[in-house]
Formats: C-alpha cells, sequence, structure tokens
C-alpha cells in the first residue's frame, strides 16, 4: 500500500535513474552517488508514511531497485545506507528515543564504539520533538509532514559532504607529499589529480604517472597534473617495477574500499602496489568516504567480475593469435589491506585495520544487505 501511495513521478524518477545506470550513461563513484542521493530526496519529499518503518520501506525498495540496476557501482549502495542512518539519528533525536533496544552481549565493535562518540544533533533540530508522533490515527500525515523538513536538511549535509570531497581530501595534502619527493601514480582519478595539486602550491616535487593501457588513462593525468606546473613523466606500464626504487610514496585512487580493509582500484594498482611492497614504498590511497562499503570481496582473489572489450588488449588484426588465446581485459583490481598503509578521505585518515570502526559510524548494522 505504501509503494502505491508513493505515486508514478517517484517511480518515474527512480526508474530513469536505474535506467541510465544500466547503461553506464552514469559513470564514476561521486556522479553515481550525487544522482542517487538527489533521486532519493525527490523520493522522500514526495513520500507518504506515518512511522519510520514505512518510511525505511520506501527508501529501501528504491536503493534495491538502483543497486541491481548496476551492482558494480557500490557508491549507490552506499548512499542509500548513509541516507537511513541519517533518517533513523534524526528521527530517534526528534523523538527522544534512542532506537530499538538492543540485547545487551558484548561484542568488540560495541566496545569500540563506546570511545567514538557519534555528532551531535544540531540543537535547533528538536523543536520538531513536541510535536512528532508515529502512527497518530487523529492526523496519520502529521509523522510525515512534521519529519521531512529535518530530513531534507539532513540530506542536503550528505550532499554537500559529497560535492566539497575533493577539497576535504586535498586540505591536508602538504602533510603527506613533503619537497623533493617523486610520486608515483597511475590512471585518471579525480581525487588523486585534486591532491597532487593542492600539494603543490606549497611543495615542489616530482610525479611519475603510468599510462595504465589498455585505456591509457594516464596520459590524461599526466597532462593535467603537467598544466599545473608539476614536474611529470608517463612511463609505460611495465617501467613499474624498475621505477619503484627511486619512488618515495605511491598515491593511488580507489573504486571501493571493502569491509576488511582491501579495495578494488583501477587494472595495474596490484602490480604498483607489489611492486611498492617489494621496495618498502608506502602506498596511499586517497578515496571519499562515500566508497567504503560494508560488503567484502566475494569475487576473486585478484580482482572484479567487471571486464572491458578484449579487443582493446588484442584486436582482431592479429587473427592467428586470437584463434589461440582467451583474453581478459579487467576493469578492476583487487588489491589486499596488508599491500595499503593509508586511506586519505574526508574524513581523516585511516589505516585499512580501522575500516571496520568507520563502517560502524557511518552506517547502521540491519543495512548491510539492502
Amino acid at each position: 500500500m505504501v509503494a502505491e501511495a508513493r505515486g508514478p513521478p517517484v517511480h518515474r524518477s527512480v526508474e530513469v535513474l536505474a535506467s541510465r545506470l544500466r547503461r553506464r550513461q552514469i559513470v564514476g563513484s561521486r556522479a553515481t552517488a550525487l544522482e542517487t542521493l538527489l533521486v532519493l530526496r525527490q523520493v522522500i519529499s514526495k513520500a507518504r508514511f506515518s512511522n519510520l518503518e514505512q518510511l525505511v520501506t520506501i527508501i529501501r525498495d528504491s536503493g534495491r531497485r538502483l543497486v541491481d540496476a548496476q551492482p558494480k557501482e557500490h557508491s549507490v549502495g552506499n548512499t542509500v545506507r548513509k541516507v537511513l542512518h541519517h533518517i533513523r539519528e534524526e528521527v530517534h533525536a526528534a523523538t527522544g528515543s534512542t532506537g530499538p533496544a538492543k540485547t545487551t552481549s558484548f561484542s568488540i565493535a560495541k566496545f569500540v564504539l563506546q570511545g567514538q562518540p557519534r555528532r551531535q544533533v544540531a540543537v535547533q533540530k528538536s523543536e520538531v520533538k513536541a510535536t512528532l508522533r508515529e502512527n497518530d490515527p487523529d492526523d496519520p500525515d502529521s509523522f510525515a509532514r512534521s519529519l521531512k523538513p529535518v530530513l531534507m536538511e539532513a540530506i542536503q549535509d550528505v550532499l554537500d559532504e559529497l560535492e566539497t570531497v575533493y577539497d576535504n581530501i586535498s586540505k591536508n595534502a602538504k602533510d603527506h607529499i613533503h619537497s623533493d619527493e617523486i610520486i608515483l601514480t597511475l590512471g585518471m582519478s579525480k581525487t588523486v589529480e585534486h591532491f597532487l595539486k593542492a600539494a603543490a602550491h606549497v611543495r615542489n616535487y616530482s610525479v611519475i604517472v603510468a599510462e595504465t593501457a589498455p585505456s591509457y588513462d594516464g596520459r590524461e593525468m599526466a597532462k593535467s597534473l603537467s598544466s599545473a606546473g608539476i614536474s611529470t613523466f608517463l612511463v609505460p606500464d611495465s617501467s613499474i617495477f624498475a621505477l619503484m626504487s627511486r619512488v618515495n610514496k605511491v598515491i593511488l585512487g580507489a573504486h571501493v574500499i571493502l569491509a576488511n580493509g582491501g579495495m578494488f582500484a583501477k587494472s595495474g594498482s596490484l602490480m604498483a602496489a607489489t611492486a611498492a611492497r617489494a621496495h618498502s614504498t608506502p602506498v596511499v590511497v586517497c578515496a571519499g568516504q562515500f566508497k567504503v562499503t560494508p560488503l567484502w570481496n566475494l569475487y576473486h582473489e585478484y580482482g572484479a567480475l567487471d571486464f572491458g572489450n578484449p579487443s582493446d588488449v588484442l584486436g582482431f588484426e592479429n587473427g592467428d593469435l586470437v584463434d589461440k588465446v582467451d583474453v581478459v581485459n579487467p576493469y578492476y583490481d583487487y588489491v589486499q589491506p596488508e599491500l595499503i598503509v593509508a586511506y586519505i578521505t574526508n574524513d581523516g585518515d585511516h589505516p585499512p585495520s580501522s575500516i571496520y570502526r568507520l563502517l560502524k559510524e557511518t552506517y547502521d548494522d540491519e543495512d548491510n544487505e539492502l
């Protein structure tokens, strides 16, 4: 009944985004997260509900459709989980409740959270408490009418966080990059690009960019860094191990950060991280907090089940060879947590071993499976 009460416009906005995700018309973790958040804001603004459970069901239903449309864009599910987390926080703060009763059994996660207080809810939002009643028989829409302005404000906070994620990650770049260092990166990552350019304002250093065949995104990155006045060298992927002895730090981008502290990153990242470990070179990953997911790597020990066009690696013009080999062009590598020193996010720096704590603060356990 709740799904029917939302009305066709909400279904259209969700289905339109799902169609765009299926056709890969929206590419990139940040772009998909922003689009998902805007659609969820429309869903909430037009939804009819009289208690928290109905609202959560509406959001989960919309989020499940979007995730099913493009399961490999993990930022879609992460955005839905974060919105659900904010909704529960706002409702519990407005009603003065502490959420559903939980068992008092001991757990390591609960022990860790005792020393990690969550952000305090702003005082000005407490005036909703007087009028917020779930399942009011006299006025069923009063709960939604009173709560929606607060939820719109909370969603706007998440939207502002996404829009400023590059600046918040880059503000401490000077603490990680020092003068006369040689930095290695690969591929084109907007987060890493902003991070390196921010450090260039106060540090004089050099960057080695691997061109990342067969997409050759590294050429775009090298051109961008060079135009910003940074000393940049473009090298083929095969030179990474040979040059690693001269490199002071490896800075990579991430597609998604997994619950165990590992990550899916651009194909070639595992090679760079393995070479860095052989030379005891630290590997640092720049990624927004919206890329942290409670999911695990269940696909393959070395990569994700996401492949590009094999003809980019070996074209049909090599007819004799094509018949004799199976060509695989993976989009992403799986980089194990032991190869990474730290993640630099818009919420601070975190070692891979503390990603689980970040998940506990960002999402609710009941949302791990949408």
